[in-house]
């Protein structure tokens, strides 16, 4: 199954780069470079999205449309897809 969420990045004081998930309460990675940032915000949100789905309960938050989201100064914006494959009862 395929997720896609907005993450914003920026650059830290630090001058690594960190995304920051606005609908993933606490999800957030970051690397040396906008890509790495990018590749371990996937990681991050592949660990975060199959922890929530465990859950009994387990419901995914809504996603933030990115024209609703207004940018900071030398801030961007990437959409994060993460493709989940589900097994146990489970499938794409």
């Amino acid at each position: 199954m395929k997720f896609i969420y907005p993450a914003r990045i920026s650059r830290t004081e630090r001058g690594t780069w960190r995304a920051v998930f606005p609908d993933l309460a606490g999800c957030t990675a970051e690397g040396d470079t906008v890509e790495e940032a990018v590749e371990l915000a996937n990681e991050a949100a592949c660990d975060w999205i199959s922890l929530e789905l465990s859950e009994e309960d387990g419901q995914l938050p809504p996603v933030t449309d990115v024209r609703d989201m207004e940018l900071e100064e030398d801030e961007i914006i990437r959409n994060i897809c993460v493709n989940i494959r589900f097994t146990d009862g489970w499938d794409e």
